[in-house]
């Protein structure tokens, strides 16, 4: 894959780089994104309203048992060569930051560290009441069937019920994730964009900060979409094959 050669330099130049990840690069690995028809029993529910808190509030064992299943599927998955890319790019620059909007844990298995979750976690349920952090057990249960109810487990400090992790429709972002994800994109030097189409807000204003701060912004997803700026690339591509390809380029070759 041959790349400009003034991309190039920013990518080996680059004293801060933000990469902010969308489902795109989970997808790679095989997790099915909210816009993909759900399977099996599954497909009698749409993913749009399992995901709300009235939907936890008005059945929360259906709630429970579709994250779980989703959770379970998230384990038997790996990362994929455009995880491991970003992981490889932290040890290549002074400084990286990674954001991501996907709720798995792959970047971490990837070896990333200090990961920004701006949509939450699968593997970091909270009391649904007091907001106590809920420690899953370290062997997972057997996978829920595909459309089972599972009772959610309960609060040890109130008693009340677990919930998944994440951030469902209608409910706002975690202030210190989207703060210092803002903060950095103000002040990086170049930003990567991968597998995400940049149109969830207020998350898709991560790579528009960056890019009127006056960094370099790359697109990297099979259709990329540029935001109008001067120093923008599109690199059209799936992260597996993208990613690697241009750190080679950049620091290998």
């Amino acid at each position: 894959m041959a790349f400009d050669q003034g991309l190039l330099a920013r990518v080996r130049d680059a004293q801060h780089v933000v990469v902010f990840t969308g489902a795109g690069v989970s997808a790679e690995s095989g997790i099915a994104t909210f816009r993909d028809a759900l399977s099996g029993l599954w497909s009698r529910f749409d993913p749009m309203r399992l995901a709300t808190p009235e939907a936890f509030e008005d059945d929360p064992e259906l709630v429970w048992g579709w994250y779980e299943w989703r959770r379970m599927q998230v384990l038997s998955t790996q990362p994929n060569p455009g995880h491991l890319a970003i992981a490889e790019l932290a040890k290549r620059v002074p400084k990286l930051t990674l954001v991501t909007q996907n709720v798995d844990d792959l970047h971490e298995r990837a070896g990333s560290t200090d990961v920004l979750h701006l949509h939450g976690s699968l593997h970091q349920p909270r009391c649904s009441q007091c907001a106590a952090p809920f420690s899953m057990p370290p062997e997972p249960p057997v996978e829920p069937a595909a459309g089972r109810r599972l009772a959610p487990p309960c609060c040890e400090r109130c008693g009340g019920e677990v919930r998944p992790g994440v951030v469902w429709f209608g409910e706002s972002l975690p202030v210190d994730a989207l703060e210092a994800a803002f903060a950095a994109a103000a002040e990086c030097d170049l930003l990567l964009s991968v597998g995400t189409s940049g149109v969830v807000y207020p998350a898709a204003q991560v790579p528009e900060i960056a890019l009127r701060a006056g960094a370099a912004v790359v697109h990297v997803n099979p259709q990329p979409q540029a935001l109008g700026g001067r120093h923008e690339w599109l690199l059209a591509g799936a992260a597996g094959e993208v990613l690697p390809s241009l750190l080679q380029a950049a620091f290998d070759e």
